[in-house]
C-alpha cells in the first residue's frame, strides 16, 4: 500500500475509534453489555466506510468534521452486523479480527444484545448531533435505515443464507452483495456527497460509484477466502466452500471472478472521472479496495 494511503487509514482509524469509544463510554449500560459492545468496537477494522464518506466529502469541497457522527453511526450499524453475522444461526464463526468473536466470547445472548444496541444507537448519534440541521437528520436517518433494514443490508443477508447449498446465478449473486455489502458502501459514499452540497446528478453518479465498490469489495472478499493469509485476515479462510457458499469464484473461477472484479474497478475510475475526483485519495482508497490482502 502507498504509505500516504497508510497514513492517511492510521490517522483516520485512531480518529473514529477515540469518537466510537468516547460515545459508548458516555451511555448508562450495564457493565457487561458495555464490555461486550467495545470488545467489537475496538477490535480494530480498517474503519473503509467511515473514510470513503470523509475522502468524498472533502474531495468535492465540504466540511470534513460533518461526516463524524454519520460515520460513526455508519461503523456502529456495520459492528452490529458482523457481530449478528457471526451467531452460529448465521455463519457460525470463531474468529473475526484475530479475536474470538462475540458470542464465543460473551455469550450469544449479550452478543445479540450488543447487536441490538448499536444498530438501535446509531440513530441516536446522528438525531443528537449538533452538526446537522434537522432536515439532513432526517435525510440522514431515512438513507441509512434503508441501506441497513429490510430493503438494503437485512434482505442481503437473508438472501445470502438462502443461497447457500444451492446453485445461483451471477444475476443473483450480485443482487444479493448489493444489497448485503453495497449498499452501506454506497450510503457512506452518498452521504459524503449529500454533506458536500452537490447536485442531484453528481449524486446519481456517486450511487453508481458506490454500488461498483460494493462489488468490488465482495469479490476481494471471496478471493481472500481462498487466497488470504489467515493471519493476515484475521478470520478462518476456506469458511465459504466449508459452508457452500455462492461465491463469484464458486460461479465464475477464481481467475474469472479476477477478471469480473476488474470490470467494476474499470467502471468506478469512470465513475470518478465524471465527477472530477479521479485524482483524488478517494481515487487511492477505490485501488486499495480492489487490491487489499485483509
Amino acid at each position: 500500500m502507498d504509505q500516504s494511503l497508510q497514513n492517511l487509514l492510521d490517522k483516520e482509524q485512531q480518529k473514529l475509534n477515540s469518537a466510537l469509544t468516547s460515545y459508548i463510554t458516555t451511555l448508562d449500560i450495564p457493565d457487561h453489555l458495555r464490555e461486550s459492545v467495545l470488545y467489537s468496537i475496538e477490535a480494530g477494522g480498517k474503519r473503509l466506510r467511515p473514510l470513503l464518506m470523509k475522502l468524498t466529502c472533502t474531495g468535492l469541497g465540504g466540511d470534513p468534521e460533518k461526516v463524524y457522527p454519520a460515520a460513526v453511526a455508519l461503523e456502529m450499524i456495520h459492528t452490529y452486523s458482523l457481530i449478528h453475522d457471526d451467531l452460529p444461526a448465521m455463519d457460525d464463526d470463531t474468529y473475526r479480527r484475530g479475536q474470538l468473536t462475540n458470542h464465543k466470547k460473551y455469550g450469544e445472548a449479550t452478543a445479540i444484545l450488543a447487536g441490538d444496541g448499536l444498530l438501535t444507537n446509531s440513530f441516536h448519534v446522528i438525531t443528537t448531533s449538533d452538526l446537522y440541521t434537522d432536515q439532513e437528520k432526517v435525510s440522514i436517518v431515512t438513507k441509512l435505515s434503508r441501506a441497513s433494514g429490510l430493503e438494503g443490508m437485512v434482505a442481503g443477508q437473508y438472501l445470502d443464507m438462502e443461497a447457500e447449498h444451492r446453485k445461483i446465478s451471477i444475476s443473483d449473486l450480485e443482487r444479493i452483495h448489493h444489497l448485503k455489502t453495497g449498499r452501506l458502501i454506497s450510503f457512506a459514499v452518498e452521504i459524503g456527497g449529500f454533506l458536500a452540497g452537490v447536485s442531484p446528478s453528481k449524486m446519481e453518479i456517486l450511487k453508481e460509484f458506490g454500488d461498483c465498490l460494493g462489488i468490488i469489495f465482495q469479490i476481494q472478499d471471496d478471493i481472500l477466502d481462498i487466497e488470504g493469509d489467515q493471519e493476515i485476515i484475521g478470520k478462518r479462510v476456506g469458511s465459504d466452500v466449508d459452508n457452500e457458499k455462492s461465491t463469484y469464484p464458486s460461479i465464475l473461477g477464481l481467475e474469472g471472478a479476477k477478471q469480473y472484479k476488474t470490470k467494476y474497478v474499470k467502471e468506478a475510475v469512470r465513475c470518478l472521472q465524471k465527477v472530477g475526483l479521479e485524482n483524488t485519495d478517494l481515487a487511492l482508497i477505490s485501488s486499495y479496495l480492489s487490491e487489499r490482502n485483509q
